[in-house]
């Protein structure tokens, strides 16, 4: 539990509270009565994003002090000593339960399973170092690149698709490297986007940021610069006025976040958010798919519901990649597929991201839908559509012969392939019923769907 004490009770306080963590001098983290810890820190330190990244918590005697029934899970030093962990005061104050069926526990806190892989699993299952011609540059797609600015983040989720260097060694990107890359792009003008990832670049301080930017806008091709940042996220005190005129300078600049379940859509979240999109940052949103975590129908739609109205746009539902360190995250494609199938029709389409499968070897992003394409003719394309009506889409210079009935002909896919019929419509159809309810007078093809 963390309590963030107002100023005027911090003023009075001269000395350090008992309990005091003493490899963490700048924060109040006070032992309390109940079962949890207690952080108390004044509010002007609280929200300093500084504050919050030096008082990460990246230890397992950290963790139990702040979460004491962590105390016999000590096998978690041993995920730990592998894949760094890192979790934001902030974020670790939004856990409710001190478990993995709490989202916001089992995206932060590793878990022993993080150890067992299966044999499908990789480093670098995306081949990222295949596809870099300087350092710190990926360049897959033709007229897409990826700048790893940073090795570094605010709060390292344990389904990292970088878990081999994020956190192994936090720096951030130098002058001399970022020459290195403008001078590939200047001779690639092909490359027309670039996305400034890591790590999370925005825990970079504002003048390496703004750096970055200024020497990407330096080049005549590249027309948009895009920043993947989970900061928004577990971070929101983070993107400050002046964070915000450094990104503004730079337009068109835009920023993809990463919320992968609503309960981190926060008051403070939510605010981050509205200062990006007040500055004219339109924003998307990647999320991963993530077994026991957000794989459910339900918890997407009420997420993506939550993004657009924060003015985010969902952009990409990811399937979890084939890194090592993340089984027992990965969901099947199939789970995904359901999920897809569950959106379409119940929400809006701003707020149905794409699932998409970054495949191995570096075969990139693919989407992937459920099939609305029953069957396929010259003249016909017969589509369902959610609602699970079959209809029949005729192709250019296709005459209508829904007249040629034929004898004892029942109404199937390939009558409707064929232009006999138009559609199929299941019988029990609410939209259907709703129609004839609102429009009793109404008889006909056109509305009654018979």
């Amino acid at each position: 539990m963390f309590n963030r004490k107002d100023e005027k009770v911090q003023e009075d306080q001269s000395v350090e509270p008992p309990g005091i963590i003493a490899d963490n001098t700048d924060s109040l983290w006070e032992k309390s009565n109940s079962a949890e810890s207690v952080i108390s820190v004044p509010l002007s330190k609280w929200n300093d994003w500084r504050w919050q990244m030096r008082n990460r918590i990246r230890s397992y005697e950290q963790l139990v002090r702040v979460f004491p029934a962590l105390k016999q899970r000590k096998e978690l030093q041993g995920v730990m000593n592998k894949y760094p962990m890192a979790i934001t005061p902030y974020y670790a104050s939004k856990i409710q339960e001190t478990n993995y069926s709490d989202p916001i526990f089992a995206l932060s806190v590793p878990h022993i399973q993080e150890l067992y892989d299966s044999a499908c699993l990789s480093d670098d299952p995306l081949e990222e170092h295949c596809d870099m011609p300087v350092p710190g540059l990926v360049h897959r797609y033709r007229d897409r690149a990826l700048v790893i600015a940073t090795t570094m983040c605010s709060m390292y989720c344990r389904h990292c698709t970088r878990k081999r260097i994020t956190g192994m060694r936090e720096n951030s990107i130098s002058t001399r490297r970022m020459k290195q890359i403008v001078e590939y792009l200047r001779s690639h003008p092909e490359i027309t986007d670039v996305i400034v990832s890591g790590g999370d670049p925005l825990t970079m301080p504002d003048s390496v940021i703004d750096m970055v930017l200024s020497s990407l806008r330096s080049v005549p091709s590249v027309e948009v610069i895009r920043i993947g940042s989970r900061v928004p996220v577990v971070l929101p005190m983070r993107i400050t006025e002046e964070l915000v005129n450094i990104i503004r300078k730079y337009h068109p600049v835009w920023i993809n976040t990463h919320f992968n379940h609503s309960a981190e859509l926060t008051p403070e979240a939510r605010a981050a958010c509205a200062r990006l999109a007040d500055a004219g940052v339109p924003l998307g949103n990647q999320t991963v798919l993530l077994k026991g975590i957000n794989d459910s129908p339900q918890i997407i739609e009420k997420l993506c519901r939550s993004l657009v109205r924060n003015r985010v746009r969902p952009y990409y539902l990811y399937q979890c990649d084939l890194v090592r360190g993340v089984e027992h995250l990965r969901t099947s494609v199939r789970k995904g597929i359901e999920i897809m199938e569950y959106m379409r029709g119940r929400v809006g389409g701003i707020a149905i991201p794409t699932f998409v499968v970054d495949v191995p070897h570096g075969g990139g992003k693919i989407p992937v839908l459920p099939n609305y394409i029953i069957s396929m003719s010259e003249s016909y394309t017969v589509f369902r559509n959610y609602e699970g009506m079959i209809v029949s889409y005729p192709e250019p210079g296709t005459e209508p012969v829904a007249h040629l009935i034929m004898p004892e002909s029942q109404s199937g896919v390939w009558e409707v392939s064929a232009g006999i019929d138009e559609m199929i419509m299941p019988e029990k159809n609410k939209r259907m019923a709703r129609r004839r309810e609102n429009s009793p007078g109404v008889t006909g093809d056109s509305c009654n769907g018979f």
